[in-house]
């Protein structure tokens, strides 16, 4: 990315993450994981119809983050906001914490952020079909929109996977143990609290170099899963995603006064 401007950085960065979220969590679906039958069962749809419907809901979403990679229509993220929110609702809804649901802001931020960079939502037809161009520049106030967002979806993300450490979700616990610690709990709690304090840093003073921490945390956390780890970590893309953009986003406030002038009167 050393040859691309502030927006081509957010535009390509954001893009890739709203691709890895549908291909992630449609793999998924392919695979038929046997969980989203709970998420089915929200809507009284029984297990033998969530598993023939699976694989169907699957194929859609890798559909969708293929054409997002090569024709980034802008209904495409659109649609993603409001599956991503659906689908993270759900969790609380099927009685998993409702942290289930904030700790995948992700999903739903990274488009949302992308729409945001690029001429908001723009509702009519015409628009919606329309690719999204990663040369429009936005000016100072859209990028400040931009940054806003991508704050408050990584406080969110951070915040969620701290809470569910403190609750001791036994996912997480799994993992530690897997890892070799005697006692998950106490190091779920540590962990946790520390992740809810980094939350409440990106929330009122992000720290440019110290993000890159939490995206070098993130990333490698994902790889804890013990099943179908790589799907895991493809479908949280967004999570990823949204802490580098914001790492970029930050980065303008920081360029030659020359530049900043040309961007604000764009």
């Amino acid at each position: 990315m050393l040859n691309l401007n502030l927006q081509q950085k957010l535009h390509y960065t954001l893009r890739f993450a709203v691709a890895m979220c549908f291909i992630g969590h449609g793999a998924f679906g392919i695979i038929t994981k046997a969980v989203w039958c709970n998420y089915f069962a929200v809507f009284g749809i029984g297990k033998v119809m969530a598993y023939h419907l699976m694989p169907w809901v699957g194929a859609f979403d890798i559909l969708c983050g293929i054409i997002m990679l090569i024709y980034p229509l802008r209904v495409i993220p659109l649609w993603l906001v409001t599956w991503g929110i659906v689908t993270a609702l759900l969790r609380p809804l099927s009685g998993e914490p409702f942290a289930e649901f904030i700790e995948r802001a992700g999903n739903f931020g990274a488009p949302l952020a992308l729409l945001l960079l690029s001429g908001g939502m723009q509702l009519n037809i015409k628009n919606l079909f329309t690719p999204i161009s990663p040369d429009v520049q936005p000016d100072a106030k859209a990028l400040a929109t931009v940054t806003t967002c991508l704050k408050v979806v990584v406080f969110l993300l951070l915040a969620g996977h701290g809470w569910l450490n403190l609750l001791g979700k036994k996912g997480l616990m799994g993992q530690y143990t897997s890892l070799g610690f005697s006692d998950p709990v106490s190091v779920g709690h540590l962990i946790g609290a520390l992740e809810v304090v980094a939350a409440i840093l990106v929330l009122i003073k992000p720290i440019r170099s110290i993000l890159l921490i939490f995206l070098a945390w993130k990333a490698m956390s994902e790889l804890f899963y013990p099943h179908y780890e790589i799907f895991e970590w493809v479908e949280r893309g967004g999570s990823y995603g949204c802490i580098l953009a914001l790492w970029f986003a930050l980065g303008w406030k920081t360029q030659p006064s020359e530049s900043l002038n040309k961007l604000q009167s764009a």
